[in-house]
C-alpha cells in the first residue's frame, strides 16, 4: 500500500499570546520574595510603632509632618503592595 507524503510544517512567528504563556511559566526573580516580605513586615512596623509611640511616629504629632490618624492607611498601604505581590509569587 503506497505511504501518503506528509505536509511541510512552515515555521510561524511567535505571536504576543506564545510570547506571554512562556513569560507567565517562568519563575519569579530571586529578589520578588525578600521585596514582597519587606513590604508585609515594614507595613506592620509602621502601624506598630503608631500605636505603640501613641500616635507621635512614624509620622505623627512628633515630626514636623503630621498626618494623624492616615498613618494607620499608610501601614495598611505598604502591607497591600506585599499582599498583591503575593498573588503574583511562584
Amino acid at each position: 500500500m503506497p505511504e501518503s507524503s506528509s505536509r511541510k510544517k512552515t515555521n510561524k512567528p511567535a505571536t504576543t499570546k506564545d510570547v506571554a504563556s512562556k513569560n507567565a511559566d517562568q519563575p519569579n526573580p530571586s529578589w520578588y520574595a525578600p521585596v514582597m516580605l519587606s513590604f508585609l513586615v515594614l507595613g506592620l512596623i509602621w502601624i506598630i510603632v503608631y500605636y505603640v509611640s501613641s500616635a507621635q511616629f512614624p509620622l505623627g504629632s512628633g515630626t514636623p509632618f503630621n498626618i494623624e490618624n492616615w498613618n494607620i492607611a499608610v501601614g495598611f498601604g505598604i502591607a497591600m503592595v506585599g499582599f498583591i505581590m503575593t498573588t503574583r509569587w511562584k
